[in-house]
C-alpha cells in the first residue's frame, strides 16, 4: 500500500529529527506552506533551519513498492525487473524533485541541494551499488540521496552549529554584561577618588581653620 508506506517513511523520518536534538518548530518545520515564485503553494515535507538564515529542504515522498517486490521477488528474472522498477522510481523521483524550484519558494534561504530522504537503508544501499552513477546524477541536479543514517549525521551537524551558535551569543552577551559592569566598576573608582580628594580638601581646610 503506497500510503502506508508513506506514512510510515514519515514516521520514520520524525524518529530521525526527533533523535537528532533539534527542537521542532524552532530549528525546523514539517509541511511548512510556502508559495513559489508564481503563487503555487507547496508544503516542502521539512525545512531545517541554519544559523545565519539559511534553510535546508528535506523530501520524503519515495515510492519503495518496487523495492518491496525485489524483497519478495523468488525467481532471479522477477527480482531483475523489481530492481530496474526501484532504480527508474527513484530516477522519476529525482527528476520531479528538481523542478519544485525550492529555491525560489518565498520566505526560504535554501542552499544550493536538497536532501531526498530513502526511509529504508537497505532501499538506499541496493541503488547505489546498483547503479553508482545515480548518487552522482541526483547531484548534478543539486539533490543528495540520504538514509537514515546519513540523513541524522547530517542533521547532527547542524543540530552542533546551532550549539556553537547559542555558546557565542551566550559568550558575547556575557562579554557585554562583563564590559557593562567593568565600566561601573571604573565610574565608582573615579566617584571614591573624587570623594576622596574632597575629603582630603576639606580636612586640609579644617586644620588650617584650627592654626
Amino acid at each position: 500500500n503506497q500510503k502506508f508506506q508513506g506514512n510510515w517513511g514519515e514516521f520514520v523520518l520524525d524518529r530521525v529529527l526527533e533523535d537528532s536534538g533539534l527542537r521542532k518548530g524552532f530549528e525546523y518545520e514539517i509541511q511548512a506552506r510556502r508559495y513559489s515564485g508564481e503563487g503555487r503553494l507547496r508544503l516542502p515535507d521539512v525545512i531545517v533551519h541554519l544559523p545565519d538564515n539559511k534553510d535546508l529542504i528535506i523530501d520524503a515522498k519515495v515510492s519503495l513498492l518496487d523495492y518491496q517486490r525485489y524483497c519478495e521477488a523468488v525467481d532471479v528474472e522477477e527480482k531483475e525487473r523489481a530492481l530496474k522498477g526501484h532504480l527508474r522510481s527513484l530516477e522519476q523521483h529525482i527528476k520531479g524533485l528538481s523542478i519544485k524550484d525550492y529555491e525560489a519558494l518565498e520566505g526560504v534561504n535554501t542552499l544550493d541541494f536538497v536532501l531526498l530522504f530513502v526511509p529504508i537503508e537497505a532501499a538506499f544501499l541496493l541503488a547505489l551499488e546498483s547503479d553508482p552513477a545515480l548518487f552522482q546524477q541526483a547531484y548534478d541536479k543539486h539533490i543528495i540521496l540520504v538514509s537514515p543514517t546519513t540523513l541524522l549525521a547530517t542533521l547532527r551537524t547542524v543540530e552542533n552549529l546551532w550549539r556553537y551558535e547559542r555558546q557565542n551569543k551566550n559568550a558575547e552577551e556575557i562579554a557585554r554584561q562583563a564590559g557593562g559592569l567593568y565600566d561601573q566598576c571604573v565610574l565608582l573608582l573615579e566617584s571614591l577618588e573624587d570623594t576622596g580628594k574632597q575629603i582630603q580638601r576639606a580636612s586640609d581646610a579644617f586644620e588650617k581653620t584650627l592654626q
